[in-house]
C-alpha cells in the first residue's frame, strides 16, 4: 500500500552542535500529519552543556533560556522516543530533513541518558523513513547549487515560517516531501518500506559520489556518511 496521502509523522531536532555522537538536543518536534490536519508536539530541553553561541544564533536559545525553561533530558527524550516508537511500530513513515542526523543524534542521546534506543525498542533499525534531502538528491541530481531546506522550500514553492525553529522546519519539511511527490509521482507509487530501501540505496550512491569528488579535489575531513538513516558510531578501536 503507498504512503502517500496517508499518516505521516515529522521529525525535527536543533542542536549544541553538529556532532551527532557528542552533542546535544535543546529543541524537538514531532508533527503528525493525517488528512491535511497536524498535531504538534514540542520539546524545550535544559540540554545541562553550555550551549555554543554559534549554535544560540542559529536557533535562538541561549543556555541561560534553556536552563530558565528546559525540562530536563530524560523527561523529554523518552517522550520524543515514545512518539517515534508508536509511529514506527504501526508503520507510519517518519519524514525528516537530512533526518540521519537528527535520528543519530536521538539515538546517542537516549543511549547516554540509559534510555532504549529506537532501534532497541523495535528490534530494528529505523523504518519506515523518509527524507525529502535524499529524494531531491537522488531524483534531481544534476540541478546546480546548495539543498539546505531553505533552498528546496525556495525551489519547491514551499511557504515557510521561521526556520531554525523544530517546529517550523518539520513543517517546511513535510511540504517539501508534498510537492517533491507531485513533481516525481513515481514514488507514490511505492509502500513505505519499498521508498525508505530505495533511499538506502540512493543516499549511498550520492555519498560514494561525493566522496570520490572530495578525495580528486584533495579535500580532507571524514566526507559524507554513506548509512543512512542511521549512522555507525565511530569504532572505539
Amino acid at each position: 500500500m503507498t504512503w502517500h496521502g496517508e499518516t505521516l509523522v515529522g521529525f525535527d531536532t536543533e542542536t549544541t552542535g553538529v556532532d551527532v555522537f557528542g552533542d546535544r538536543i535543546v529543541t524537538a518536534a514531532v508533527v503528525e500529519r493525517t488528512g491535511g490536519e497536524d498535531a504538534v508536539s514540542t520539546w524545550l530541553i535544559d540540554p545541562g552543556v553550555e550551549i555554543p553561541a554559534g549554535a544560540a544564533a542559529i536557533h535562538g536559545i541561549t543556555t541561560e533560556h534553556a536552563q530558565a525553561h528546559g525540562v530536563q533530558p530524560l523527561e523529554a527524550l523518552e517522550e520524543i522516543a515514545h512518539h517515534l516508537h508508536q509511529a514506527l511500530s504501526q508503520g507510519v513513515p517518519v519524514v525528516g530533513f537530512n533526518v540521519a542526523f537528527d535520528l543519530t543524534l536521538l539515538e546517542a542521546e537516549l543511549t547516554r541518558n540509559n534510555l532504549a534506543s529506537l532501534s532497541a525498542r523495535l528490534g530494528r533499525l529505523s523504518s519506515p523513513v523518509i527524507d525529502p534531502l535524499v529524494l531531491d538528491r537522488a531524483l534531481d541530481r544534476y540541478r546546480r547549487g546548495k539543498r539546505t531546506l531553505g533552498v528546496l522550500c525556495s525551489h519547491y514553492g514551499v511557504g515557510t515560517g521561521d526556520l531554525h525553529d523544530a517546529g517550523e522546519d518539520v513543517r517546511a519539511t513535510l511540504g517539501v516531501l508534498d510537492a517533491i511527490s507531485a513533481r516525481f509521482g513515481d514514488i507514490t507509487a511505492m509502500s513505505a518500506q519499498e521508498l525508505h530501501a530505495w533511499q538506502v540505496d540512493k543516499h549511498r550512491e550520492w555519498a560514494e559520489s561525493f566522496n570520490s569528488w572530495r578525495q580528486r579535489q584533495n579535500l580532507t575531513g571524514p566526507g559524507a556518511n554513506p548509512d543512512w538513516p542511521l549512522h555507525a558510531a565511530p569504532s572505539t578501536a
